[in-house]
């Protein structure tokens, strides 16, 4: 493909080939950075209506502050009407259990979200570019995702347009050089412990080397992963719609029905992910197909029960159950918290994960199904490493929980006994010594409530 210099031909192009506007005001998401700003010359130049928004998440300090200003004042001088909001997005991230990237990601399109309702915008701009849908591609091989993350990032997801999505990071800068659009350089962009920024500084750069062009071919792939996905998208809603049965109070699946699909893990993830429950869970309510009914499992928002010959599937009630059980061959939960659960024989040169989110348990002296529930007004423990009996709630105390963090604390339990304040510390009873036989991992991922 051809490359235009100047960008201005290209995003009226792009604009019209991905039918990304619709009649109506546009909100443009604007940080500063190089990208944002182009995006915002490109659409005052067009001359539609637009405003803008800019996110502080108080994340670099003076470094900020001076963004927002730059930002409003930039907006003053061209008659851009613009929103600004201030976030703690560190509070954020903590009371969530999630990464600072992913706290702001969520704050950020929840504010436009708000202000496209307030405001009656159309359309929100975000300046996402080719190199960021490189980015994202790789991201998504490393974590193992499916077709759809493989397929990169959207033109056009709902309301919200990313306008820039044909231009590489290269063409952008010649733009901004070229027609002196000020910008401001965002300091963490150059961190490599963030694992995005290590494959922008490192990753690709290596492969353009190698490969020249790199980042279009991945962009040429990724339209064509796109196509892929909605041939395998129309025939996982095909198989689904045969198959799922509604009912007065959800959902329900013929289990024999399942049985005959191949490969039946992908068909299931693909038909259970839209009641949000995640593919660690597949194996576990796989093997329930052929066990004896009652097994359970629960997503953040639904909960599936096998029973007879069926899987049913309805909204999960947030008052009840209060307490969630854990059978001795569960391998993983979804929720409340996101656990996976490994076994292992004892030896001598077994080592104990030093990480508070692994509980590292002696198995046979637990008593299943092991409950997590919420902590109660009563509760003792023997913290590990000490003889002596401590109230869960002085335990707090000592640790400077804050009432937030009392209230999303799970217990496991073992019978009538804490077996682990999950995510924080196990009971000394149940502790691995020399003479444990057979060791339980628990693993906590994420709080998911």
């Amino acid at each position: 493909m051809k490359k235009n210099p100047d960008i201005y031909q290209g995003f009226n192009d792009f604009v019209s080939s991905e039918n990304l506007l619709d009649s109506g005001k546009i909100l443009l998401g604007i940080s500063g950075g190089i990208d944002s700003m182009v995006m915002l010359g490109l659409f005052l130049k067009t001359g539609l209506q637009v405003s803008a928004a800019h996110c502080n998440f108080g994340l670099r300090g003076q470094e900020s502050d001076t963004d927002q200003v730059f930002v409003a004042e930039y907006c003053k001088k061209n008659n851009v009407p613009l929103h600004t909001k201030h976030f703690n997005t560190q509070q954020y991230a903590e009371e969530h259990k999630i990464s600072l990237q992913m706290a702001a990601r969520d704050l950020r399109y929840s504010w436009f979200e708000h202000l496209k309702t307030e405001h009656n915008y159309s359309s929100i701009a975000i300046a996402h570019n080719k190199n960021d849908l490189a980015e994202t591609f790789l991201l998504n091989l490393t974590r193992g995702t499916g077709i759809r993350g493989l397929s990169g990032i959207r033109a056009k997801t709902g309301n919200v347009i990313r306008p820039l999505l044909f231009a590489g990071r290269k063409e952008i800068l010649e733009y901004a050089e070229k027609h002196a659009v000020p910008f401001r350089e965002d300091s963490s962009n150059k961190e490599i412990k963030y694992r995005r920024n290590r494959i922008r500084h490192k990753i690709i750069p290596e492969f353009e080397a190698i490969l020249p062009g790199f980042t279009d071919t991945l962009f040429e792939t990724a339209k064509r992963l796109k196509d892929v996905e909605t041939i395998y998208s129309g025939t996982v809603n095909r198989k689904f719609d045969d198959l799922c049965i509604k009912t007065s109070l959800g959902y329900k699946f013929n289990i024999r029905s399942l049985l005959s699909l191949n490969p039946l893990p992908t068909y299931l993830y693909e038909f259970l992910k839209r009641w949000n429950f995640p593919r660690e869970l597949v194996p576990d309510i796989i093997a329930s197909l052929s066990s004896s009914s009652g097994k359970q499992f629960f997503s953040p928002t639904h909960r599936l029960v096998r029973d007879r010959d069926y899987l049913f599937i309805t909204m999960a009630d947030r008052d009840t159950p209060n307490k969630y059980y854990i059978e001795e061959d569960t391998t993983g939960i979804a929720y409340p918290v996101k656990m996976n659960f490994t076994r292992t024989e004892y030896h001598p040169g077994f080592i104990i994960p030093r990480n508070t989110a692994i509980a590292c348990l002696d198995q046979d002296l637990l008593h299943f199904p092991l409950i997590l529930r919420k902590w109660q007004k009563g509760d003792y423990f023997q913290p590990l490493g000490m003889t002596g009996l401590k109230k869960l709630s002085d335990f707090f105390i000592d640790n400077k929980f804050t009432l937030i963090e009392k209230e999303k604390t799970w217990i496991m339990a073992s019978g009538n006994k804490v077996v682990w304040i999950v995510g924080h510390r196990i009971d000394n009873r149940f502790k691995i010594s020399e003479r444990t036989r057979n060791i339980l991992l628990a693993e906590m991922i994420e709080y998911k409530g």
